[in-house]
């Protein structure tokens, strides 16, 4: 037994990290781990019972570990470790697992996406994989048992979260029940084989795969269409607000404790509804007055409203074919990569990809989003791009989505996270919704320090995004705290923004289904840029731009309160230095 301290936290360290990976074994498979690639997790009301008394066996571990013994980096270790075991015990405490499927969350919709990650190199690949598909049946018979059991005791969420969740359900039980399987997500690793698997062992594994698709997945998918649809729907809420959550000691009605838990958890800071929705309504304001500097400078006279119709139906702002969208955002992400290393002491060796949104999602997904690359180096992270309803997709938008998506956002930071060294696993894979949204939306706006947004609609587009980020401090604690409509949300990001209506309409869903998560971008770059104004301030001339994006992530992702104590530790050192 480790007798140091030290010892003792990376021994909670290892054993906490393989309950998590054997509990969620499409998890596992999705950061590179491959032992469990056979396996779907259970999810039933005794599994997260379990759960739940064995994260109170880590919490009970690490209060037990004596911290003042430990050195400074295990020191960061045992608080961010701490936070993170609350965080997954609030939630089961709350009952979230009540409520496992909405919109494009939860274990079916993540099916989809373990093909991009499993490796198929050889027939024992195969056989796991099929293994999978032949279980997910019954984990549909377990959502169905989970969700029906919520219903009795309170849980429900708003049935606008349960927006398109059918239809993705039926175009995927439809799917597997084809004749011809060539177009279906999950038999696409069969349609071509790697050499080293045999020509008896393709006919093989192909026809237990159709097997599983039409025996398994199919009815899977098709069963939980017609329990949504037929049982669920009907007996949820029409209303917005957070969804029915009991509090952890059983009083009802408390939907503003878990909503408050979703703000500190996706935050990282102890803020009020109150204060982020006045942040909100401050930062609208201010965004909106360089906006209209913007609409001025074009010679535009009218309302924000009409400018941002006006730019939707500008032909000169949209391409034909999604192969002239992904021509135009690839030149333009040669373009940032060269101007990285005036801002960045440190880059990732880890590189990034393109990839168009897949069919099945791109309907109602955003315009973009990134994938993480395997946490061992073997794939690179993926920035998809959405080319569905061309005529949603602005160009003038780009500069700022591809700067928030890949780089300098979100594959700079990650990947630089996922590289570093002599850190624990769930320090690499942790929670820290906050910092890393913070960081891409902090990234947006460096692109006025390396040469972009020169032309005055390409500026908009920031600002848009910007706004939207906003806005959503506005939207999400007027949804969740204080009664706004679904048309009242979506009504006022057509007032404020320049999105289309198509992707305010898939926000406005994604908020109700996700309380809280939205608030972390706009709240974490505020946090950033007012470290960075502090960290100008004090160094003044000797402030050094590269040493300052440094400083903020060679620690990977964390809470923002101890990432503004390792800028103040940084500030002070630098001082004393000078």
């Amino acid at each position: 037994m480790p007798s140091q301290p030290a010892e003792q936290l990376h021994a909670l360290f290892a054993d906490e990290w393989e309950s998590r990976l054997r509990a969620n074994p499409t998890f596992a498979t999705m950061i590179d781990d491959h032992r469990y690639n056979d396996r779907l997790p259970v999810c039933t009301e005794e599994a997260y019972a379990r759960l739940a008394e064995l994260v109170e066996g880590f919490l009970a571990r690490l209060r037990g570990i004596d911290r003042a013994a430990l050195g400074a980096e295990d020191a960061l270790n045992y608080d961010f470790f701490a936070r993170e075991l609350q965080i997954q015990l609030d939630a089961l405490r709350f009952g979230a697992y009540y409520i496992p499927i909405v919109k494009e969350t939860g274990e079916p919709a993540a099916l989809p996406n373990i093909v991009l990650v499993t490796p198929f190199q050889t027939a024992a690949d195969y056989e796991n994989y099929i293994r999978r598909l032949e279980g997910f049946a019954a984990l549909a018979g377990e959502l169905i048992a989970l969700m029906r059991a919520g219903l009795t005791k309170g849980y429900a969420p708003s049935r606008w979260a349960m927006a398109s969740v059918v239809d993705g359900y039926r175009k995927h039980a439809d799917s597997a029940g084809k004749e011809d399987l060539s177009g279906c997500v999950f038999f696409q690793p069969f349609n071509v084989f790697p050499g080293a698997v045999t020509e008896p062992d393709r006919l093989r594994l192909s026809a237990i795969a159709r097997a599983a698709l039409r025996q398994s997945v199919g009815p899977g998918y098709r069963a939980l269409a017609d329990f949504i649809e037929s049982e669920y729907l009907p007996s949820i809420p029409e209303e917005i607000a957070t969804p029915r959550m009991p509090s952890p000691g059983g009083a009802p009605g408390a939907s503003l404790d878990y909503y408050q838990f979703c703000v500190r958890r996706y935050t990282s800071l102890d803020l009020t509804p109150q204060e982020i929705h006045q942040t909100g309504l401050a930062e609208v304001a201010r965004i909106r007055l360089e906006m209209d500097a913007v609409m001025r400078s074009v010679g535009f006279t009218g309302s924000l409203r009409a400018f941002s119709d006006s730019l939707r139906a500008d032909p000169r702002f949209f391409v034909d074919t999604p192969a002239q969208l992904m021509k135009e955002v690839a030149y333009l992400m040669k373009r940032v990569e060269g101007q990285l290393p005036g801002l960045f002491r440190t880059l990732p060796r880890t590189p990034f990809g393109m990839r168009e949104t897949p069919e099945y999602l791109a309907p109602t997904s955003t315009s973009a989003y990134y994938f993480l690359p395997a946490g061992d180096g073997t794939t690179a992270g993926f920035y998809y791009v959405n080319t569905y309803d061309l005529k949603s997709r602005p160009l003038y938008e780009y500069e700022a989505l591809s700067l928030h998506e890949a780089v300098p956002g979100h594959h700079l930071q990650l990947a630089l996270q996922l590289e570093l060294e002599g850190v624990p696993q769930f320090r690499k894979w942790g929670e820290t919704t906050a910092f890393v949204e913070g960081w891409a939306l902090y990234a947006e706006r460096l692109g006025l320090e390396m040469g972009f947004y020169r032309d005055p609609y390409s500026n908009f587009g920031r600002l848009v995004y910007e706004m939207w980020r906003a806005a959503r401090l506005v939207v999400d604690t007027g949804l969740h705290v204080f009664g706004w409509s679904r048309a009242q949300a979506v009504e006022y990001l057509a007032e404020n923004t320049a999105l289309s209506l198509l992707n305010i309409a898939n926000e406005v869903d994604r908020y109700i289904a996700w309380p809280g998560q939205a608030l972390a971008y706009k709240i974490g770059e505020i946090k950033i840029r007012a470290l960075r104004r502090q960290a100008e301030t004090a160094l003044g001339p000797r402030f050094n731009v590269r040493e300052f994006h440094d400083v903020l992530l060679r620690h990977g992702g964390i809470p923002l309160e101890v990432l503004e104590q390792n800028v103040a530790d940084w500030i002070a050192s630098s001082q004393q230095a000078a």
